[in-house]
């Protein structure tokens, strides 16, 4: 096998290790990005949530106080302020969703669902913890979701669901006497869910990795025809010229021309020694023949 073949053998393997290596730990890191920034997007539309729920109990609740006295309005109710705004960002972006799940709400449509009671029930088994991040498949794909537990700490927001005896007329008259009674302070209720699609960011993360694996390959090729082409100049060829002459010189041909390589290297040392050998045995076999 000649050199220049077991040369390119060698720097395929190294090639086909590196690309794979470099494959794996891009893919994960550029996956890795993509969920970061699907977390952020996350953060902030919880933010956004909370922000209005905030505006509500602060500016909007206080100036329908005399009006809940006859009537119960929900729009006074931070939670079902935050779920009509995003509610209606949601009418463009149907994968983008947020919902304060509770175990027992006061609306209906504020029930958790399954994996959602999950989320809940981790809340209440970790104290503690005050986000949890996490994915599942949606019937549009893959979607990451971030949730943080629902906790009343003031006694005065129990007014209205500790027992249907309590709370307003009002209330009970537009939800009935049978949801969202029975709630206990610092307990997780239930809990602030903004859900992601993740799909389309690790689509476009594998795009990227595609362009990455494109450009490292160009290198590598590049990289491994400077080299060949460094090799046989260097290399190659003059031992090559080197071998003919050699064997010409082995056939007892003295006239053959000599090596000559203008170099200081390896392949340089190697020229001047081998003409002064052929010199030696030029003489050696003069001296045989007289």
């Amino acid at each position: 096998m000649k050199l220049l073949v077991k040369f390119n053998l060698v720097f395929l393997i190294v090639f086909l290790v590196g690309l794979s290596a470099s494959t794996l730990i891009a893919r994960g890191l550029l996956r890795q990005a993509a969920k970061d920034e699907v977390i952020d997007r996350a953060r902030l539309l919880m933010t956004g949530a909370n922000g209005v729920s905030t505006y509500t109990a602060t500016q909007i609740k206080p100036l329908l106080e005399t009006q809940m006295k006859y009537t119960f309005l929900p729009q006074s109710i931070p939670a079902y302020s935050a779920a009509e705004v995003l509610a209606h960002l949601q009418k463009t972006y149907p994968d983008y969703s947020f919902k304060s799940a509770m175990l027992n709400p006061t609306n209906p449509r504020d029930r958790a669902v399954a994996w959602e009671e999950d989320i809940v029930t981790t809340f209440k088994k970790s104290a503690d913890l005050k986000e949890f991040i996490g994915e599942r498949e949606t019937p549009t794909g893959a979607a990451l979701y971030i949730a943080r537990p629902i906790v009343i700490t003031n006694p005065g927001c129990l007014a209205c669901h500790s027992t249907p005896d309590a709370a307003p007329k009002t209330l009970t008259d537009k939800y009935g006497p049978g949801n969202g009674f029975g709630w206990t302070l610092n307990e997780p209720l239930g809990a602030q869910v903004v859900s992601v699609p993740l799909t389309l960011p690790l689509q476009q993360a594998d795009r990227q990795l595609l362009v990455v694996m494109g450009v490292l390959t160009g290198v590598f090729l590049m990289i491994g025809a400077a080299l060949n082409l460094m090799l046989y100049r260097l290399v190659i060829r003059p031992v090559s010229a080197l071998s003919g002459i050699a064997d010409r010189v082995s056939l007892g041909e003295f006239e053959a021309p000599e090596f000559t390589v203008k170099s200081n290297d390896e392949i340089g040392v190697l020229s001047e020694s081998f003409n002064r050998m052929r010199t030696s045995l030029s003489h050696a076999m003069k001296m045989l023949d007289s």
